[in-house]
């Protein structure tokens, strides 16, 4: 038989009696609350708030907590609305020994510390519904049993970032995900991680408004109240809610987007009060919880309300954005900041609140559309078939779904046996079968299908930053500084890097260890220009920022710095004044050099001469200057002035061979490794993509812009000129896209340890590994360095990470350095089979 509540009540009385303490009243008036609900025949529920309990409640409160298994009480519901002195240890253990019968968790875990974060992730709960609000969540890796789980609310999460690849895994029954106010940008790990939830129906990462003349309204047209699902806390009128709307399913799923929309607005108004307080504990470790300084300043937006709320009728403007012709000039109907749909005679205005980055992603709606088939409402807006629809074209028309347009996931393994299958069937092929090979399986078909292959088995790249220190040179042993890098264009060991301090290092980045040490010696700043030669392997052009111009030969300077410097080694130049860029000619015969001027220097390399300076060549400073790879008389200059020229030195520059223009100052522009194409990168994220011979517009890609002037965009070409990489400097992501239809294939996030942002500096694709690149990173945090961070899409960085891995590199049939491919071999996952698959790498020649 069931232990009555007034049973209950006397136990934990004497309980408290026996350890010599006062009962606690708030858990008196909750069991008196519990009684009523009985007598009213409702939900016999017991709602625990934590704000008055101490540690010194804790013995009788396990004591009464143990036999609420076997009592009448039929749910508990658990919540704290401040700070609270309560162990975190000791809360976390009565909401465990609750067990079953816990319906509702919601905390603010600013209460407890990261411990019980970290307790709380690796080991779990049985509740029903848990909302984290304001948690300190940085990577979420929620690794417990949460089995009895259908909702789960981490609104106002500002430090989460990110999640580990099987953070949902032990959510088997989540249905109802709120996320609202984080930090979150990712399309493509967000997406890897959300879709190892089976049951899921229902995402938010931002609330939408509904408003009309008389301001927001959360009403439906009939003017009756719904509360169809509330994903949030139970109902009580002391209860402060956690999050800002309770998501539920809003509408008929069989129905249709327009027809849903109708009934959207029908959710009761309960004002949120919720008191936002800053912990800032130091967290030196890169774990998955911070601690750090970001403070939430919610204001007078913080007073939300549940669904969507009526604010006392004042909406915050700032998010609301217009999408008239001249914002939108593709047509379609961005769901970031606010829109207007025409629903019969009406016309319902919604506008977006406490967004996550994620939201302002171009084309975020219909990306999350396509990868989540069973989702059915996405930040409180129905999904019906006709917007299914539409996202599936969306999607194709701008995302990649894997490399070289693979259509399916495929396995390694599978596509090393279909290969030799082939082989085995076909060894010789007559003229007739010639086009059918080639239009069907070409020589390059089982390299791409492989790279395709790792390249989607995560989304969560391999990212190592390269550890290069100066340890015995004389400086203690203190971390370079790197400010501008190049790989070396033949020997696919070697990469330079220049420093804030001057210093020119070469560097066998795979050992990571110094090949050669360039001192400044007070003559150099910060070195800004780079450039190797291409028939003289051992020599390099490097500038700085104070005008200095030299020409080392690494073969003739010190691995470390023992006082000795060899004069021999390099050549010196006519200084060029506030220099940002040097590039040398196809034939290693000249040099130009540009910067913050509106001139560009011409050098001959085996004179050491300047030839001449050319004047003018733009109406302002030219930030990058680029010779061609294969004519050595072309080059190319871009300017902040908006205009890119291409420019051949048999004309003696005067005038151009044509100008291309973009919308914003151009930061830089570089040739295809096959000079097709001009890549030109202006700032804020307007990448474009030009006809060499010409200078028309072949390609624009749909990357969004953040309305910084000054978010100063790189891009470079990565596998030939198959895809594009690009990224900019207010901003912590890599994009990649393909060159030849401007699809977005994935986005790189750099994570720094503990509190740090980062961005990204500079960035060059490797020319000889296929979906490898460096990144130059720099920390927002002052004191912080930057560094170079290698990044390897064709390994994943959880297996990288647990397991041991080997690298070759396998020339191509004919010797080409251009055929080197970059395979990873997991020594005790791959080792039966790592002989074979560096054998089936060796036989193809990337494309170009």
């Amino acid at each position: 038989m069931a232990i009555d509540i007034s049973t209950l009540e006397e136990r934990y009385i004497n309980s408290c009696g026996k350890h010599g303490l006062l009962p606690n009243t708030t858990i008196l008036s909750s069991l008196f609350e519990a009684q009523v609900k009985k007598a009213c025949q409702e939900l016999c529920s017991l709602e625990i708030l934590l704000d008055d309990i101490k540690d010194i409640d804790f013995p009788p409160l396990l004591d009464l907590f143990m036999e609420l298994d076997s009592s009448e009480i039929q749910a508990i519901d658990v919540h704290n609305e401040s700070l609270c002195v309560l162990n975190g240890e000791y809360a976390l253990s009565l909401m465990r020994v609750i067990n079953q019968k816990l319906r509702r968790v919601d905390l603010q875990d600013l209460s407890f510390g990261k411990n019980f974060l970290r307790d709380l992730s690796k080991r779990g709960l049985p509740c029903q519904v848990l909302s984290l609000r304001s948690s300190h969540f940085r990577k979420l890796n929620m690794m417990g049993e949460f089995m009895q789980i259908h909702t789960l609310n981490l609104d106002f999460s500002t430090s989460l970032t990110s999640f580990k690849e099987d953070c949902f895994i032990c959510m088997p029954n989540l249905t109802h995900l709120s996320l609202c106010e984080t930090r979150i940008t990712n399309l493509w790990t967000t997406i890897a991680a959300l879709s190892k939830l089976p049951c899921l129906v229902e995402l938010r990462f931002q609330n939408w408004l509904c408003c009309n003349d008389a301001g927001p309204s959360a009403a439906s047209s009939d003017g009756k109240s719904n509360n169809k699902t509330d994903f949030s806390q139970p109902k009580s009128s002391s209860y402060i809610r956690a999050s800002s709307v309770d998501i539920g399913v809003l509408a008929d799923y069989d129905s249709s987007t327009e027809e849903a929309l109708r009934n959207l607005f029908s959710f009761e108004d309960v004002a949120i009060n919720q008191e936002v307080q800053s912990v800032i504990e130091d967290s030196s470790d890169d774990s998955d919880v911070d601690f750090s300084s970001h403070q939430q300043e919610y204001g007078s937006r913080e007073l939300l309300v549940n669904d969507f709320p009526g604010l006392n009728g004042q909406v915050d403007q700032r998010n609301e954005v217009s999408f008239d012709t001249s914002d939108n000039q593709n047509g379609e109907e961005s769901l970031a900041g606010a829109f207007t749909r025409q629903i019969e005679d009406v016309a319902l205005k919604f506008i977006s609140c406490h967004a996550s980055p994620i939201c302002f992603e171009k084309y975020y709606r219909e990306y999350m559309i396509t990868s989540l088939p069973h989702l059915k409402v996405l930040d409180n807006l129905p999904i019906g078939e006709d917007d299914r629809e539409r996202a599936t074209i969306t999607f194709s028309q701008y995302f990649e779904y894997l490399p070289y347009r693979r259509k399916h996931k495929e396995s390694v393994v599978s596509i090393l046996q279909k290969r030799e299958i082939r082989a085995s069937q076909s060894p010789m092929r007559t003229p007739k079968q010639k086009s059918s090979y080639i239009s069907g399986n070409s020589k390059y078909f089982y390299t791409r299908s492989l790279c395709a292959a790792k390249v989607g088995s995560s989304a969560w790249p391999f990212l190592h930053p390269l550890s290069i220190s100066s340890s015995g040179l004389g400086d203690e042993g203190m971390g370079f500084r790197p400010r501008q890098f190049e790989y070396h264009p033949s020997d696919l060991s070697l990469m330079v890097f220049g420093t804030l301090d001057g210093e020119v290092v070469v560097v066998n980045h795979e050992k990571e260890k110094i090949v050669s040490h360039i001192p400044s010696l007070g003559s150099m700043n910060s070195v800004l220009g780079l450039c190797w030669l291409k028939n003289y392997p051992s020599k390099l052009i490097a500038g700085s920022d104070n005008g200095s111009l030299k020409l080392y030969d690494i073969q003739k300077m010190p691995t470390t710095n023992m006082g000795l410097y060899n004069t021999a080694g390099f050549v010196t130049f006519d200084d060029f004044d506030q220099l940002t860029s040097v590039h040398v000619n196809s034939t290693d015969e000249l040099f130009l050099a540009s910067g913050y001027s509106r001139n560009v220097a011409l050098y001959d390399i085996n004179s050491g001469r300047r030839l001449q300076v050319f004047t003018d060549m733009h109406r302002e400073h030219i930030n990058v200057v680029k010779f061609a790879n294969y004519s050595p008389s072309l080059f190319a200059t871009s300017s902040f002035d908006q205009d890119v020229k291409m420019w051949d030195l048999r004309q003696k520059p005067i005038r151009p061979c044509y100008t291309a223009s973009s919308s914003r100052g151009n930061v830089m522009v570089c040739f295809s490794p096959d000079d097709h194409y001009l890549l030109v990168s202006a700032v804020d994220n307007e990448v474009r993509q030009l006809l060499a011979v010409d200078g028309r517009l072949h390609l624009k890609f749909e990357i969004a812009s953040t309305g910084s002037s000054q978010n100063y965009t790189r891009s470079y070409y990565m596998n030939g000129r198959d895809y594009i990489i690009s990224g900019s400097c207010d901003e912590h992501v890599v994009r990649i896209c393909c060159a030849q239809t401007g699809r977005r294939l994935r986005d790189i996030s750099l994570e720094g340890s503990g509190s740090g942002s980062m961005f990204v500096q500079s960035l060059r694709g490797d020319p000889f590994r296929d979906f490898n690149m460096s990144i130059l990173a720099a920390y927002l945090r002052p004191g912080s360095k930057s560094e170079i961070v290698k990044v390897n899409l064709l390994a994943s960085s959880d297996y990288a990470k647990e397991h041991s891995y080997s690298r070759h590199s396998c020339p191509s049939n004919n010797g080409s350095s251009r055929g080197y491919v970059f395979g990873w071999a997991l020594c005790d996952v791959w080792q039966p089979v790592i002989e074979y698959r560096v054998v089936a790498f060796s036989f193809f020649q990337r494309e170009d």
